[in-house]
């Protein structure tokens, strides 16, 4: 629920590189802030007709009723939809937990994230009385190593109690210079930043086959 937390991160180089393999629509659902569509028109700038990133396609919704009609637009024609959520709990965040295979809740390592992201368990409750919902934090800007990021992870299994993907993003700078180029950070010269973008895309296609 916090801004800054990484939600836009995740979802573009998520949808970028699943782009490669299928054919990909990827919602901004956080209008009029469109970071994930001015993200896509950048990477679309330079495309040519064999180019990979051609199997991308970027939409808009401004509401979950947009959303919805949107989803019934691609789903018979889409390998992936993946949608980029706004930071607050609205109708849009009910309609997202409530039509996704796989909901991702992207946590950077700080408490204060953490406690943004608790008014968030309500939601996704509530949303479980209609559906299953297959909730999953992912850890953003983590440094596994430090003793601040073993205490946050404890608390996160205490107060979160929401499975948790075993690929975690490290606080990196390629993740914010692939955001402002309209690239994923696997077309970046940073081989940390791509096996860990590689992990995560194949720990959610993995996920998703389980399903």
């Amino acid at each position: 629920m916090k801004g800054g937390a990484g939600r836009s991160t995740v979802a573009t180089n998520i949808a970028g590189e699943l782009g490669k393999v299928g054919r990909t629509v990827l919602i901004d659902c956080d209008m009029p802030q469109g970071t994930a569509a001015s993200w896509t028109a950048v990477r679309q700038q330079d495309q040519q007709p064999d180019d990979k990133r051609w199997g991308l396609t970027c939409a808009t919704a401004e509401d979950h009723q947009q959303l919805l009609n949107r989803i019934d637009r691609y789903r018979d024609n889409a390998d992936f939809i993946v949608l980029d959520g706004p930071p607050r709990i609205a109708e849009m965040t009910r309609a997202i937990l409530m039509v996704a295979d796989l909901a991702l809740i992207p946590i950077g390592a700080s408490v204060a994230e953490i406690w943004a992201t608790t008014d968030l368990l309500t939601i996704i409750e509530e949303a479980k009385t209609l559906r299953p919902v297959n909730a999953r934090i992912v850890w953003t800007r983590f440094r596994p190593y430090t003793k601040l990021a073993q205490e946050l992870s404890e608390q996160v299994g205490t107060e979160l109690a929401l499975p948790i993907l075993k690929t975690t993003l490290g606080f990196r700078v390629a993740y914010a210079e692939a955001l402002g180029a309209g690239l994923t950070v696997a077309e970046l010269p940073d081989a940390n930043a791509r096996n860990e973008l590689n992990d995560l895309v194949a720990e959610v296609r993995s996920i998703l086959k389980r399903k």
